[in-house]
């Protein structure tokens, strides 16, 4: 191959020295300098390769377009000398010595065979972008290099990188790894500030910018985060020109995406892209470039345990990256959409990517790989312990780890599928059976982009409605997305051709019961009378708007999730059955008995609760049968009523109240104290054995107090009690009278002839405590009530009778009623 004259040729020479001899190196060079494919084919001749070069890109993309790149400079087509493989695609041949691969195929090479049979040399292209493939891939090879293949040469390629720290990570003992420094051949950049305001639509703001691009020389490139603000951005930018505008993503077709890069001859165009183009890539003709400063990418919240793609404001190096895009052809020009100010404050790399994602899928390889977890890597950057942590627990529900945390054959299924192992555990569950194709669809849904475009807010939930997209031709809703439509049908077929399934026919019912195999944390249960709200296995709540037909259902299976823990909304579900769920979970489901008191039904019960983690799948009541464990129950309800619970009776009250005057006026008599508080402290003694047999309210209401309380005194303390406070006093006319006890002192009530003759005060306990006398009329209505009845005789009686003798001129009223 002849010279390029571009500037890697330079350092080709260190390049070749470096991966002779330690066989590592760290190369940093400027966009613009050739590196991703000009590094490649220099290597072809080396002494060493007896092979084949893996150039690793972290997009499908970057990888097809830098293999078409090299195969040019050689003059041949891809799938010669240079190919690509890429998850669901591959050109290459048996003549192909360079392979250009995205990065997630080195980790699974690895993992199937760590020798890499055939393989001379790994460059990781753009590593600056610390995808987690790629930092997962280095950390194996560097284990392959160290314990297998110390043949093996690896090259880590990158524009803006802390390359001391990378040359250290993979260099071999104390040496560090040799760096080699190549400077572009890029064009002074004019950088304009164009800082948007905060209600200003994003894509109006792009579209003034774009206008003003086209006043410079040049075709135009603009950068945006995502999908649907390059398609309102288009929409606007069409309104300001008639130049050809054309999007640049990874979900397009190939031609679509080639017609992107490529220049039109006698057409200024304008380039729509996510950061796709910002490194690999080879736009052709740009000399603007008008970047939105804006980036998506995914974020992991281990509080929560939700996953979601966030938008956020890009780092300074990845800025500069896009800017040197309008520097390759000569001066350019870069309009950013920020302030110098804010980017002031921006950092200066972005964040490694294994620092904000689930990392199910990081864990599970490295168990594959034999080490306990990412520490035992070697990695730039180490992932916290709580999202290691949480990853740990979505394996092991997911059956990929047992409980020692080691691989198993399910966990080793799933990493044969490229899939996330949520998705992986569901396609490789069910298989090449019946639910095989349908599995395999909403794997696919899930991994690709939407196939309902829109704001997220405003697209229905329910995957059905996208799952008919897919497998009806004829089915269409508002903003279907066809581009997407059509990569899904293509991964989902790629995935049954994986697992042996077949297409066939595909009940809504499939849905529910495909999706829980992915997600049996999140199935979720409608709240009772709350309108889309949903309780979920995991014990979060999430939410649906109350007009979305799921906000029906009574029990869903959650995909996707976004906002935070206070304000969880539901994005992506489909329904279940609840039967579906009470035979799929089984072996899962607990029944936890509640054995107590229940206040609505006023009685001991025994409850049979059927959950699945959070979800309640009902209760029923079994009887209550005779036990100690029910008596102590029992005994318990009298205790914690404070005695309320049980029938107490007038007898049994005035015994209680008979035995404290006892207890307090002859404590040499009686010491056994039956106040409240002694009842509740020795209930267990007090009641266990009236209780034995006992199951509930009716047999404590039962209860036989008088008796109780008389049982819980030794026999001579209840004679003395009976002797000394007797329940009836005897006037002298012989008329036998109740005391009541439960007076504020004790009392008797009898007719005033009944106590004619009666000269001394009545009194208890040997003449300790008196008897007030309440004496009544002939019609039993109260006259007087007196503490000291002789004296009553002798004074107030005789006001009494006057008036008692006029009223009831029929009854003896004497004088002298002692006498």
């Amino acid at each position: 191959m002849r010279d390029t004259g571009l500037p890697i040729e330079e350092v080709i020479g260190e390049v070749r020295g470096a991966l002779l001899e330690p066989g590592i190196g760290v190369l940093t060079a400027e966009p613009g300098a050739g590196k991703t494919t000009v590094v490649p084919l220099r290597l072809l001749d080396e002494a060493w390769n007896d092979g084949t070069i893996l150039v690793l890109e972290p997009r499908r993309v970057a990888a097809r377009a830098v293999a078409r790149r090299m195969a040019e400079l050689l003059g041949e087509s891809v799938g010669d000398t240079v190919g690509w493989r890429t998850r669901d695609d591959k050109r290459v041949s048996s003549r192909t010595r360079i392979e250009v691969i995205t990065e997630g195929i080195l980790t699974r090479r690895i993992q199937r065979d760590p020798t890499l049979p055939g393989v001379s040399a790994v460059l990781f292209d753009e590593f600056h972008e610390r995808s987690v493939h790629a930092d997962l891939g280095l950390a194996l090879a560097l284990e392959v290099r160290e314990s297998i293949r110390p043949d093996l040469r690896l090259l880590v390629m990158s524009a803006t990188i802390d390359a001391a720290a990378v040359a250290a990570l993979i260099g071999e003992g104390e040496a560090a790894a040799p760096v080699i420094e190549c400077a572009g051949r890029t064009f002074p950049i004019d950088v304009r500030w164009r800082p948007r305001k905060g209600k200003d639509k994003i894509e109006r703001v792009v579209a003034g910018a774009v206008a003003e691009a086209l006043t410079e020389p040049g075709d135009v490139l603009v950068f945006l985060p995502g999908v649907g603000e390059i398609k309102r951005s288009m929409s606007e930018i069409a309104r300001v020109t008639d130049a050809a505008i054309l999007p640049l993503y990874g979900a397009l077709k190939p031609e679509e995406q080639d017609a992107a890069l490529r220049v039109i001859t006698g057409q200024r165009r304008v380039v729509v892209s996510t950061d796709v183009a910002e490194t690999s890539l080879t736009v052709d003709g740009i000399g603007t470039v008008v970047d939105a400063g804006l980036a998506r990418r995914p974020r992991y919240d281990a509080a929560s345990g939700l996953s979601k793609l966030v938008t956020i404001n890009h780092s300074k190096a990845s800025a500069d990256q896009r800017a040197g895009r309008a520097g390759r052809l000569g001066p350019g020009v870069a309009f950013r959409l920020w302030s110098k100010m804010e980017h002031a404050s921006r950092p200066a790399h972005e964040e490694a990517e294994i620092l904000q994602i689930d990392l199910a899928s990081v864990v599970l390889e490295s168990l594959a790989w034999g080490v306990r977890g990412p520490s035992a890597l070697r990695l730039l950057d180490q992932p916290s312990e709580d999202a290691v942590g949480e990853a740990f627990t979505v394996l092991e529900m997911l059956g990929a780890v047992d409980d020692e945390w080691r691989i198993t054959a399910d966990g080793r299924r799933m990493l044969a599928l490229p899939l996330h192992p949520r998705l992986g555990a569901m396609v490789a569950a069910v298989g090449d059976g019946p639910l095989g194709w349908p599995a395999a669809i909403l794997a696919s849904l899930l991994e690709e982009r939407d196939v309902i475009g829109g704001r997220p807010s405003e697209r229905p939930v329910d995957l059905w409605t996208r799952l008919k997209l897919v497998v009806e031709d004829d089915y269409r809703v508002p903003n279907t997305d066809v581009a997407a439509l059509r990569q899904v049908r293509r991964r989902a077929r790629e995935l049954i051709r994986r697992t042996g399934a077949s297409e066939g026919v595909v009940s809504i019912d499939d849905l529910g019961r495909s999706l829980s195999l992915a997600y049996p944390d999140r199935i979720g249960q409608k709240r009772a009378g709350q309108g889309g709200r949903f309780r979920l296995r995991n014990g979060m709540g999430a939410e649906v708007d109350k007009s979305d037909p799921l906000a029906h259902d009574e029990m869903i299976v959650v995909a996707e999730l976004s906002g935070d823990k206070r304000n969880v909304r539901i994005r992506l579900a489909a329904g279940i059955d609840a039967l579906d769920v009470e035979l799929g979970f089984a072996a899962d489901m607990t029944e936890r008995t509640f054995f107590g008191w229940d206040d609505e039904r006023d009685d001991l019960t025994r409850r049979i609760e059927r959950r699945l983690g959070a979800l309640d799948f009902g209760t029923h009541i079994q009887p209550v049968e005779a036990s100690a464990e029910t008596t102590e129950a029992l005994v318990d309800r009298i205790v914690s009523t404070k005695l309320d619970a049980l029938n107490w009776t007038t007898n049994a009250r005035t015994f209680q109240r008979r035995a404290a005057l006892v207890a307090e006026h002859r404590p040499d008599l009686v010491t056994t104290n039956l106040v409240d508080r002694q009842l509740i402290a020795n209930a267990s003694n007090i009641f266990t054995s009236w209780l034995n047999g006992a199951t509930g309210r009716r047999d404590i209401e039962a209860l036989d107090l008088l008796n109780i309380l008389r049982a819980a005194m030794p026999w001579n303390e209840v004679e003395a009690i009976d002797r000394l406070a007797p329940t009836h006093f005897t006037f002298a006319g012989g008329r036998r009278a109740e005391i009541d006890y439960l007076a504020e002192v004790p009392k008797v009530s009898v007719r005033a002839q009944d106590a004619y003759g009666t000269s001394a005060t009545p009194s208890v306990i040997d003449g300790a405590v008196p008897i007030a006398v309440e004496l009544l009329s002939p019609a039993n209505r109260p006259i007087q009530i007196t503490a000291d009845l002789a004296s009553f005789w002798a004074g107030s009686w005789a006001e009494v009778r006057k008036d008692m003798a006029g009223r009831y001129p029929k009854h003896d009223w004497p004088v002298d009623p002692s006498a």
